[in-house]
């Protein structure tokens, strides 16, 4: 007997064969069909889990895509916007200099223009000063004849300097219009004889129709300075001045009322606001006592200067910018032809010009010089400045 079979005989029926049947039961048991059970839910679970986990990345993905998407958007329009905002400062400036070099362009033309009329001889811009001189002496002539009427004098004598005066102003006015046509030495000469006749005529005889332009509205006038110096009111109605008034400028003004008809050069108060205030105290009073008539036009050769006339007339006199404009109020000017057409066409409508000339300008022209109220700012010689002190 071998060795397998002893072994086989050993174990019994139990060990050989197919087994018995406890055996096989105990492989079908319901412990095996649980743990087959367990192991296909935590494979179940895992698969969900799998499935959530694939879902949250393609969740973060598309999130991500999405923030991503929306920063570069909104980094490409704050860059677009930036372009856009530096694109409108760029051509903002532009505009800005390509008006300063239209306005220094004008002034060279004009600069131009006058030195060829300097220079070469007669233009139409000559002739028209002429013309308002000519005017000019004409008035002049009137108020003269008016004053000498008021003198006491003999018929024969009034007669007498009246018609003296007139042939005098005609003499005046050929010799200015034969004034181009003369040398040098002739025109030397003819202005050396007329300050002597004039010295000669004025001595005896001190002409006092100036003074007397204002002579009805005297009270008015020294009580309006004399509020504005010892009663100012720094919340008036528009147009009353608003601002200190020293003695200083009552003087200029009154002197520029009653000494020199209101129209004359004062000297300048050596700022350009003290200037301003001064010419707000003429304004003022000016506008008291013809209301809605007067018309102020301001000269000046620079767009910067104006701004500062502007910016003081409106702290001054407590206007706005509605108040500045092209036919009422205040009128800002940079050039005296266009200054004195608009003071022509003031005049035309029954209108009273009132034109402020600026410290800047070194020469005033004739054509403003027929209007009946002109005011001019005049350098001090003995303390010239090149640019204005503020207060």
């Amino acid at each position: 007997m071998t060795a397998e079979e002893l072994s086989k005989s050993s174990l019994g029926p139990d060990a050989g064969g197919n087994g018995s049947p406890d055996a096989v039961s105990s492989l079908g048991s319901p412990d095996s069909t649980g743990l087959k059970s367990d192991w296909s839910t935590r494979i179940d679970a895992l698969r969900q889990q799998e499935a959530d986990l694939k879902r949250s990345i393609a969740d973060l993905q598309s999130a991500y895509n999405r923030l991503t998407q929306d920063q570069f958007q909104k980094i490409q329009s704050d860059i677009g916007r930036m372009v856009q905002q530096g694109t409108a400062d760029l051509e903002q400036r532009k505009r800005s200099l390509q008006k300063e070099i239209e306005t220094l362009e004008r002034r060279q033309e004009r600069i131009q223009a006058e030195m060829r009329t300097t220079f070469a001889g007669s233009s139409q811009d000559l002739a028209v000063r002429v013309q308002g001189f000519k005017d000019y002496l004409v008035g002049s002539l009137q108020d003269l004849a008016v004053a000498a009427e008021q003198l006491e004098l003999s018929p024969s004598a009034r007669s007498r300097a009246v018609s003296e005066g007139a042939e005098r102003g005609e003499d005046r006015g050929r010799a200015g219009m034969d004034a181009r046509f003369e040398s040098a030495p002739e025109r030397a000469a003819n202005r050396t004889a007329s300050a002597r006749r004039a010295a000669d005529e004025s001595a005896p005889i001190q002409p006092a129709f100036a003074s007397n332009a204002f002579q009805d509205q005297t009270e008015r006038i020294r009580s309006l300075l004399d509020q504005y110096r010892m009663r100012p009111d720094y919340y008036g109605p528009l147009w009353q001045l608003r601002r200190t008034f020293e003695p200083i400028h009552a003087e200029r003004v009154s002197n520029w009322f009653f000494a020199q008809g209101g129209r004359g050069a004062v000297k300048s108060m050596g700022s350009r606001l003290q200037n301003v205030l001064v010419a707000s105290a003429a304004l003022s009073i000016l506008y008291a006592l013809y209301g809605n008539r007067l018309r102020t036009l301001v000269l000046s050769n620079s767009p910067e200067r104006l701004g500062e006339w502007r910016r003081g007339l409106q702290d001054c006199l407590g206007i706005s910018r509605a108040d500045f404009g092209t036919g009422q109020g205040v009128m800002l000017f940079d050039a005296p032809e266009p200054l004195a057409q608009r003071a022509d066409r003031i005049t035309a409508d029954n209108g009273l010009p009132f034109i402020v000339v600026d410290e800047a300008e070194s020469v005033i022209s004739l054509a403003l010089l027929q209007f009946p109220l002109w005011l001019a700012f005049a350098p001090d010689p003995m303390n010239p400045v090149t640019e204005y002190d503020y207060y």
